[in-house]
């Protein structure tokens, strides 16, 4: 008997989970959700075919049924900002639910930089992070080369409320845009965050919009669409890598050299900043700190600046971090009662696949003690600071590691396949557009890549006036992307910059398309790190851009030129506000054969007046430099002009 009172609770069981599985919402739709006020709002899914759903939210509700395939979608009407609500989708239950702006934030890795690596810029502000009418959304990474998906894969940050905690992981660039937002329009905020470092803008365009114009780019997919063929390069690059790392760990020291008692009197001495060691394989780096009695023993933070590429690193034989990849500062906590008074040995493990392994100039090297350890805006007060010299010892050299490169992520279409086109028709207020490091080694079709991209997103919405702010690339010095240390020495002469070519591209996408603006950072970045600290600073500006754009408001954004003319012997030329006045450099000119050469250059109202160094001038063009140190023309409200190239009106 039992047995058959077991099978019939079961089958209760199977057939109460079965209606309540009969509605399947993508991923976006979730408890604590965001949707956009103002507009209607799309919600779709999946049931079984000719299933009536009803769909409620607050006051409003919408019936529709499900088709031949089990696919349903119905539009609620345009709902004023509110919540928390309870949304209903036929059995399925949402709580918590805000109606507000929704932003989906896309491009690369300066859209990825966390809380938790900006963190020592903004410790204060970020440790007071709470707003519950904030919510962060992060679009798992995936791509697709057999065309579009129908959703995206579940996430683990789905709608969080607005907190440290929540947002350490998150992107910055998001946390500090919707932070800003609700401080200016004090409704809820949602913020998507859809982005993968390194990849190229042509993944992120639909097929149709690239086949037209650039039908090879839709041709170097095709070996990626067997499935066969992409296990097989990617199971042989992880067990290269692996042969590789363990013939690498069998042939280095790694037991001895980080242990203070190893005598490293022999080694050679090196300074840091003209030090760098072209190999493969790993290299031994020491240096010994002397702590006083008022320090040893407490808990502290090695700042390690930034190293290429990879580094394990040991205090007194201990190891206190490894960061596997070039770009992250290194900040290594140390725990209390490691630091001794006396002597202590730091070591560091370079571990070297390609390039040459080097310390980045200009980043903190030290070790920090106190509450304010974990800031560097300002310094922290009480540190030790380390020296530029090191004992060098080569650990293992090693062959090149056999690899093929099978990074789907940058294949043309791929990301616009997986994670885009599954997003819509989800109702957004907009989008912000950071991304272009990875196409400055080829910018010429950059402008219209960036037209076909919007085209291409807003026809997926069904949205032709959606809007679009476009981050304009940060000062850097693209020189340090090689992999191979450089001195850093300020261009000082007119150079071809293909990061001030595509900054140009930028800009030119942005005046061309009615709906979209242009966010300047051009001061924001840094000369010798491609993931500068200061994304509050850049949302700021993005914010600027909505309110214009999107909510009408009429404040300036950063001065845009709107001609250049020839006035005598000087070049005029006129922006579309008033400007910070007084001698500017950054600009240079050149005749038709565009040999560009420096000038002089003065702002006064409106215009700039630069002296012509050459006969006849045809071009002008201002800041046209990876990472321009005299740009300084701005605003009256400190907004700085943007990077540009014109041709001079005769």
């Amino acid at each position: 008997m039992k047995y058959r009172w077991a099978t019939i609770i079961t089958f209760v069981l199977c057939a109460f989970f079965t209606v309540n599985a009969k509605v399947q919402l993508p991923q976006l739709f979730q408890s604590g959700m965001v949707v956009q006020r103002g507009k209607p709002v799309p919600v779709w899914g999946k049931a079984d075919a000719g299933e009536k759903i009803m769909i409620r939210i607050n006051k409003y509700q919408v019936a529709t049924v499900a088709d031949a395939n089990g696919h349903f979608r119905a539009d609620l009407p345009a709902m004023k900002a509110g919540g928390p609500y309870t949304m209903m989708v036929g059995d399925v239950v949402l709580t918590n639910v805000y109606v507000g702006d929704v932003w989906l934030c896309s491009g690369q890795s300066n859209v990825d930089v966390t809380i938790e690596r900006v963190y020592p810029q903004y410790t204060e502000e970020i440790d007071r992070l709470d707003n519950e009418k904030i919510r962060l959304f992060r679009v798992q990474n995936e791509t697709c080369t057999h065309g579009v998906k129908e959703d995206i894969r579940p996430t683990s940050i789905n709608w969080k409320p607005l907190n440290k905690q929540n947002a350490w992981l998150f992107s910055a660039l998001g946390t500090f845009l919707g932070k800003r937002m609700y401080e200016q329009t004090g409704v809820p905020q949602g913020i998507i965050v859809n982005s993968w470092g390194g990849t190229p803008i042509e993944a992120w365009i639909s097929a149709d919009s690239l086949m037209t114009d650039y039908p090879m780019l839709i041709t170097k997919t095709a070996f990626y669409q067997n499935d066969n063929y992409v296990r097989a390069q990617m199971q042989a690059n992880n067990e290269a890598n692996r042969g590789w790392d363990e013939l690498l760990n069998k042939l280095d020291g790694t037991q001895l050299y980080p242990l203070p008692s190893c005598q490293d009197d022999d080694w050679k001495t090196i300074n840091q900043n003209g030090w760098s060691w072209r190999g493969t394989g790993t290299v031994w780096l020491r240096q010994h700190i002397t702590v006083d009695k008022a320090h040893a023993g407490k808990p502290a933070r090695l700042l390690l600046g930034t190293l290429f590429d990879q580094d394990i690193t040991y205090l007194n034989g201990k190891e206190i971090g490894h960061t596997y990849y070039q770009y992250p500062p290194r900040r290594y906590d140390i725990p209390e009662g490691l630091l001794r008074e006396g002597d202590n040995v730091i070591a560091i493990r370079f571990i070297n696949k390609y390039g040459a392994a080097h310390f980045i100039p200009e980043k903190p090297y030290m070790i920090a003690f106190g509450d304010d350890r974990f800031s560097q805006n300002p310094m922290p007060k009480d540190v030790i600071p380390l020296s530029d010299t090191w004992k060098f010892h080569v650990g293992a050299e090693m062959p090149s590691c056999p690899s093929t490169d099978i990074s789907l992520q940058n294949l043309p279409t791929t990301l616009y396949n997986a994670v885009v086109y599954p997003l819509a028709p989800f109702a957004i207020s907009g989008v912000i557009w950071y991304q272009g490091e990875s196409n400055t080694g080829n910018p010429a079709p950059y402008a219209d890549y960036l037209k076909k991209m919007m085209g291409c997103w807003r026809d997926c919405w069904k949205d032709p006036k959606m809007p679009f702010v476009i981050v304009q690339l940060a000062n850097y010095d693209g020189r340090q992307q090689t992999g191979f240390p450089r001195p850093i020495t300020p261009q000082t002469e007119p150079a071809n910059s293909g990061w001030a070519q595509l900054r140009e591209a930028q800009r030119q996408a942005a005046i061309n398309d009615s709906r979209a603006e242009l966010a300047v950072a051009i001061d924001l970045g840094e000369t010798v790190d491609i993931h500068p600290l200061r994304k509050k600073e850049v949302a700021e500006r993005i914010g600027l851009c909505l309110d214009r754009l999107v909510f009408g408001k009429k404040g300036s954004l950063s001065p845009q030129p709107v001609r250049a003319t020839m006035m005598g012997n000087q070049v005029v030329v006129t922006f579309d506000q008033a400007l910070k006045e007084g001698d500017q450099g950054e600009f240079e000119l050149a005749g038709d054969d565009k040999r560009f050469v420096n000038a002089k250059a003065v702002a006064k109202g409106s215009q700039v007046f630069i002296d012509a160094p050459i006969a006849v001038p045809s071009f002008i063009r201002y800041a046209w430099k990876d990472n321009p140190t005299q740009a300084h023309l701005y605003s009256p409200k400190g907004l700085p002009a943007a990077p540009f190239e014109l041709v001079i009106t005769k």
